[in-house]
């Protein structure tokens, strides 16, 4: 079993100098892999349940979970979102073999496929003393931190969330990590969608997020070269560590 937190957080050849604050939270670390998504969707539901018990029993601290995996192709649509983003029919996306699932997170329509980490925290936002505003900040600020160790600079673009490249430029402005939450009683699921050597054509059937004017990446396109994903996952991890200030705990 391995432990990360904020004192361990050690990127590249460098150590970053972080404001440490103790840390009384943890999130306990499950790296599901390639799995369909309706099933990955009814464990959160299973794990989201059990959380949202215990803190109507009146249980003031419990661990959270921290959920990476990766889905077969599949487009999801948040439940603020228009379908008129989908660009194709039901017919054309069991040709192409890709699911659609309409759900219950905000934001609008986006793409799930192997070569991108999908991260699903699900915690109790009162107990780390955020809002969810807050929260998706910080979420944007770990992905944020691991493109800066790649030497991608990436920030956010006014009036949308996520992880763009590029954001001042709004003509070339493209997008890299999605997020979209749910937060019931301050506890949250669903998360982000990280574009690591994601096959970025699957976009071409979608509005992404409901933009028509903006693009998408990843960081195989912007760099040139398949990337190591359990590397960008460690990395990941410890820059989660830090934002939330948290503990992860890591089990086999």
């Amino acid at each position: 079993m391995k432990r990360w937190n904020s004192e361990t957080v050690k990127l590249g050849t460098r150590n970053l100098n972080f404001e440490l604050c103790p840390l009384n939270f943890e999130l306990i670390y499950q790296d599901l892999g390639l799995i369909p998504y309706r099933e990955a969707w009814d464990y959160q539901e299973k794990l989201y349940s059990g959380l949202m018990a215990r803190k109507i029993s009146g249980e003031k601290i419990f661990p959270g979970y921290l959920l990476f995996c990766e889905h077969p192709p599949v487009f999801t649509l948040g439940k603020s979102g228009s379908k008129e983003n989908l660009l194709i029919n039901e017919q054309m996306l069991a040709q192409r073999g890709i699911e659609f699932y309409r759900i219950d997170r905000g934001g609008d329509i986006t793409f799930h496929g192997p070569g991108q980490i999908v991260g699903y925290p699900i915690l109790d936002l009162e107990q780390l003393q955020l809002g969810i505003k807050s929260y998706i900040e910080k979420l944007e600020e770990a992905v944020i931190l691991v493109l800066k160790e790649y030497g991608i600079l990436a920030g956010r673009l006014p009036g949308a969330t996520g992880v763009w490249l590029e954001p001042q430029k709004p003509s070339v402005a493209r997008k890299i990590c999605a997020i979209g939450v749910k937060a019931g009683r301050h506890i949250t699921m669903h998360g982000f969608a990280f574009n690591v050597n994601t096959d970025l054509s699957y976009y071409q059937y979608i509005n992404p997020c409901g933009f028509v004017d903006k693009g998408v990446t990843s960081m195989q396109k912007d760099l040139g070269t398949i990337q190591d994903m359990e590397k960008v996952k460690g990395l990941l991890k410890k820059c989660l560590a830090d934002t939330l200030r948290v503990s992860i705990i890591e089990h086999p």
